[in-house]
Parts: structure tokens; C-alpha cells; sequence
């Protein structure tokens, strides 16, 4: 059965985004993504990033992107690679991000069912901060990104839609000011679970989320044209 699932986990996510960004590893967390090493080396040489920008539209399966593989077009043309990666147990939001973000499993992190406690563990902002780079948040309020990463010396932009984030997160990639942008969409996850992963309602939202990753793809590729991204 271990073989129908993915061998690299979510919690690689921070090592990979220190590994490009050329930010120091901590010990004892997942190692980088083999895959997107790889991709780093043949895009950038021995170079680094210096901005790093991620896009977490919550909830999308990955047999939610094989059904409906033409409603990431947008997305997919604008992108380098397309990945699975196997999730955290259990397998709910809050758990799930701080497992990406921190690099370790829940046993360590601490999170380990849907609750929204602060983190004290180090995470990938820690790491940008501690690195002397400015790390932002860009989210909707009483979301696990906009709660359990608190405390830190970085900034949040907190809104009550979808809508805004967006529209702000567009702005603060025109302003050209962080080094780390991480941003939030729960608009697909909200509306599935009152509707139906399936129904036209939450399929709409997905067609949305797919829409402003390739906005946000082109504005980059046009404002920080002087930046490695």
C-alpha cells in the first residue's frame, strides 16, 4: 500500500526554500526536495534567490488536480514542475503547515490535531529573520498561516477575504520590500466542505485559485525582473 504514495513529504518544504534562498539548514529537519534541487542547479547554477514567494491555495488534492488537470492550465504553463508530495498525519490544516514550515513532523512540532496554538519551534520565517531578510504573511484571519506563525519579527497582513490578500499580496510584490512573501487562499477548502469537493461552487474557486497563481507568476517575471526568483 506505501507504494501508491509519495516519498517526499511536505515538511521538505522549508529546507528547499533555505537550500535556494542560500540560507543555513537547520540540523534535524527533513532534507530539501531532491527534485527541486536539481531544478535550482540547472536553473541558477551555484547562484542563489534572493526573493522567495509561496502560493498555498489550501486543499487541493492531488487527485482533485489529475481529474481536473485543464483547470490548472494557467498555472501549469507558468510553471517549471509539478510535483506529489505525501502529507502529515493528520492530515488537516494546521498540522499540515506546520510541518511545511518548520520542518519537522508533529511530534516535535507539537500541533497535532485542528488547533491553532503559536509555534515555538523554529520555522522557516525564524530562518529568513535570522538570516537578516524581511518575511511577510498574506492571509485571511482566523487561518492556521495567519495564527500559529505569530510572534515573530516579520510582518502580517491580515483581511477578511480571499479577495484582499490577493489583492494585497499583488501590492507588496509591486513595492519589491520582503524577501519571503508567503500567502493564503482557504477560499477552495471553505467551499468544499459545505458544498462538495466536486460542486460547481468549490470548482469555481479552484478556477480562481489557478487564475491568480498566473497573475502573481507574471508579475513577478515583469516587476523583479532585476531579482533571481
Amino acid at each position: 500500500m506505501s507504494d501508491l504514495y509519495s516519498s517526499i513529504c511536505i515538511s521538505s518544504v522549508k529546507a528547499s526554500a533555505l537550500e535556494i534562498a542560500g540560507i543555513e539548514i537547520p540540523e534535524n529537519i527533513e532534507n530539501p526536495n531532491p527534485v527541486l534541487t536539481a531544478l535550482a542547479e540547472k536553473k541558477l547554477g551555484k547562484e542563489s534567490v534572493d526573493r522567495v514567494v509561496i502560493y498555498n491555495p489550501d486543499a487541493v488534492a492531488l487527485w482533485v488536480y489529475q481529474k481536473y488537470t485543464s483547470m490548472f492550465t494557467k498555472a501549469a504553463l507558468c510553471s517549471d514542475v509539478a510535483l506529489p508530495m505525501l502529507s502529515v498525519m493528520p492530515s488537516v490544516t494546521p498540522v499540515c503547515f506546520a510541518s511545511m514550515y518548520s520542518g519537522v513532523m508533529p511530534d516535535i512540532h507539537g500541533i497535532k490535531r485542528y488547533e491553532k496554538p503559536v509555534l515555538t519551534v523554529n520555522t522557516i520565517f525564524d530562518s529568513f529573520v535570522n538570516a537578516g531578510k524581511k518575511a511577510a504573511i498574506v492571509s485571511t484571519a482566523r487561518d492556521s498561516i495567519s495564527m500559529i506563525f505569530l510572534n515573530r519579527n516579520m510582518e502580517y497582513f491580515i483581511y477578511d477575504t480571499p479577495e484582499e490578500v490577493n489583492e494585497k499580496a499583488l501590492e507588496l510584490i509591486d513595492e519589491d520590500r520582503f524577501d519571503l512573501i508567503v500567502i493564503y487562499n482557504g477560499n477552495y477548502d471553505g467551499i468544499m466542505h459545505y458544498n462538495g469537493t466536486e460542486s460547481a461552487a468549490a470548482l469555481g474557486e479552484l478556477r480562481m485559485n489557478s487564475h491568480f497563481f498566473g497573475i502573481l507568476n507574471e508579475l513577478i517575471r515583469t516587476h523583479w525582473k532585476d531579482h533571481r526568483t
